[in-house]
């Protein structure tokens, strides 16, 4: 995923910013809001206009899941910046207001502009922590996009995402806090990456991690993930390829960008159209969700549009 409006001052500013709420005052915190069933999650980079933070309640109905981009080891940028940056008692309202209507509030680290693995993946994990336990937040997802190095260094990147892994549960306990993962589609590809890339994560870190918010888009020409056949079932890193690859299937979110604009290569299909793809795939077995990116191109009409009747 990427961030459209990522600039280094900003970052810098927002790593200044992140500093001062490392070191606040520690607060009670209220619960954490997990989903139980179907994900439906929606990610929010773009500045909102009006100047609030999170998507309006009223245009994000249906969504559980508010995935606030991106977390960087350099601090928060963007939406996550956004969020830090407001009092602490403000945060913690809105926290309740968005629980209470059984909406998780996530931070998203990394992303497309981010290559972390030449850090320490022990330390960049108990900062990522830190900054939710901070911030009044349900949890994180990470999006890791190391491309070439998957590819020119086998298991480097999956060894690293592996720790960093580990030591955000250390952290971030399951079933107190929410810890998902964004990988691309082709990542679960068998023979993809030398090192297995996901396959490898899963297997050694799966039971660790909630769900995959999967990318199943920015892959044209091929597998492109523009139809529900190539969604679905006809290239080795489609949904059920996925699961027939060993991986558990009601972890498996299908995630797809809310317009053209949302991508740097492909991978669009209408809601409408998408809709007849998420309900192929309930019939088959699956029920995990649907990832958006993102908020206000995908919103409560969006989402309506791809469920229709099949989480019914």
């Amino acid at each position: 995923m990427f961030s459209a409006s990522f600039s280094h001052v900003f970052t810098l500013c927002a790593a200044l910013a992140s500093l001062s709420v490392g070191y606040a005052a520690p607060h009670i915190r209220s619960a954490n809001q997990i989903p139980s069933g179907p994900k439906f999650v929606i990610y929010t980079d773009n500045t909102i206009d009006g100047g609030t933070v999170l998507p309006p309640l009223d245009q994000i109905q249906g969504f559980n899941v508010v995935n606030l981009a991106f977390l960087l080891t350099s601090g928060p940028a963007d939406q996550a910046a956004h969020w830090a940056a407001l009092p602490a008692e403000q945060r913690q309202t809105l926290k309740q207001q968005y629980n209470a209507v059984g909406i998780s509030l996530v931070v998203s680290a990394f992303g497309e502009t981010e290559h972390p693995t030449s850090q320490d993946p022990i330390k960049v994990a108990n900062d990522l922590a830190q900054f939710v336990l901070n911030t009044d937040l349900d949890g994180i997802d990470i999006d890791y996009e190391e491309f070439e190095l998957v590819v020119q260094q086998p298991g480097v990147g999956e060894a690293w995402v592996a720790t960093l892994t580990q030591t955000l549960r250390q952290q971030l306990p399951q079933g107190q806090f929410i810890l998902s993962h964004a990988p691309v589609g082709p990542w679960f590809s068998p023979g993809f990456c030398p090192g297995g890339c996901y396959l490898t994560v899963d297997k050694n870190v799966g039971h660790l991690i909630d769900w995959y918010n999967i990318q199943f888009y920015n892959q044209s020409p091929s597998p492109g993930y523009e139809d529900c056949e190539t969604l679905l079932n006809s290239t080795p890193s489609s949904l059920f390829a996925i699961q027939k690859s060993g991986i558990d299937v009601s972890k498996l979110v299908i995630g797809k960008p809310g317009t053209d604009g949302d991508v740097t290569n492909g991978g669009l299909i209408d809601p409408a159209t998408l809709g007849t793809c998420v309900q192929q795939a309930v019939a088959g077995g699956w029920n995990a969700g649907v990832m958006a990116f993102q908020f206000p191109h995908a919103d409560t009409t969006w989402l309506s549009t791809v469920r229709g009747s099949s989480f019914a």
